[in-house]
């Protein structure tokens, strides 16, 4: 059993498939399973199985796999023990997040003095919210967000950090009709044209919920997940949209103003998802506290 063996089996068990691994792992599929043939010659009991065309991992794989997650964090700790800090600052971090809070956070971040902080890499991932602990693979943080009704977090393989709780509001121009409530209800709102993310994504599960509330389906004429483009719809035409509180307010017009959604606490938990031995590094644990200040001021406007 070799380290790069229980590297591959933790990967199946984040990433889901040998392709997948393979691709994050720069190597071939066929290098990887031969990897987990070698690996499985330790063991009397299967590590993995097949799930039709896929190969996953056994009860005893990700056993296994929790164990390797346990033994890099060793490492990782070990070595942050051995490393100098002045070494660590020249590793570069690598920061992936949704459109949104990447509009919103990332040039804050990189704008403070490079003595506070390592280098940074930005990246933009539009993923629906099951696959971003998987990004955590290939990435060293990940901003994340979950609704709050949805399944949690797998903490069991990484870990959470929560920042903030953000509401979901409805965007509506200035000059509607409906612009002059302080708070709209989904009866009020349900007969409008919509511009809503695609199926699967967050706020079209909100609008789902206004529908049900309002027991009417809505009248959706553009599926956008950009959060701009969507606010410039609502500022051209006369739909609404349903727009986050706190990352949508540099992008948004002037003529385009948020309002509550009366009796529903609908919003989005913002978290930084990581593998638990990044957290061995000095420079990770100051990246995180800029972006909780970053989000924080964001929320506090």
């Amino acid at each position: 059993m070799e380290l790069h063996q229980l590297r591959i089996l933790r990967e199946l068990a984040d990433l889901g498939s040998v392709n997948a691994v393979a691709k994050a792992l720069f190597v071939s599929p066929s290098a990887v399973s031969q990897h987990l043939t070698q690996l499985q010659r330790g063991f009397s009991t299967p590590l993995t199985q097949k799930d039709g065309r896929r190969l996953v991992l056994t009860s005893e794989g990700k056993l296994l796999a929790s164990a390797a997650a346990s033994v890099a964090s060793t490492l990782a700790e070990a070595s942050a023990k051995i490393r100098t800090v002045e070494q660590d600052k020249n590793v570069p971090i690598k920061i992936a997040g949704f459109h949104s809070i990447g509009q919103t956070i990332f040039a804050p971040l990189l704008a403070l003095p490079e003595a506070q902080l390592p280098p940074l890499h930005f990246f933009d991932e539009d993923v629906s919210q099951h696959d971003f602990p998987a990004l955590t693979s290939t990435y060293d943080l990940v901003l994340a967000h979950r609704m709050p009704h949805t399944s949690p977090w797998p903490e069991d393989r990484i870990t959470v950090i929560p920042l903030a709780f953000e509401p979901l509001d409805i965007a509506i121009h200035q000059d509607h009709p409906l612009a002059r409530f302080e708070q709209l209800t989904p009866q009020q709102v349900i007969d409008e044209r919509w511009v809503v993310s695609r199926p699967g994504y967050s706020p079209a599960d909100v609008l789902e919920t206004i529908a049900a509330l309002a027991g009417k389906a809505p009248n959706i004429e553009h599926r956008v997940n950009d959060y701009a483009t969507a606010g410039a719809l609502v500022e051209a035409g006369d739909c609404l949209g349903i727009l986050p509180r706190f990352t949508a307010r540099k992008t948004l017009d002037k003529s385009v103003t948020l309002r509550p959604i009366k009796g529903l606490n609908s919003g989005r938990q913002i978290d930084i998802l990581l593998r638990a031995e990044h957290l061995h590094r000095s420079t990770i644990n100051d990246v995180i506290e800029a972006i909780r200040t970053a989000v924080q001021q964001l929320v506090t406007g």
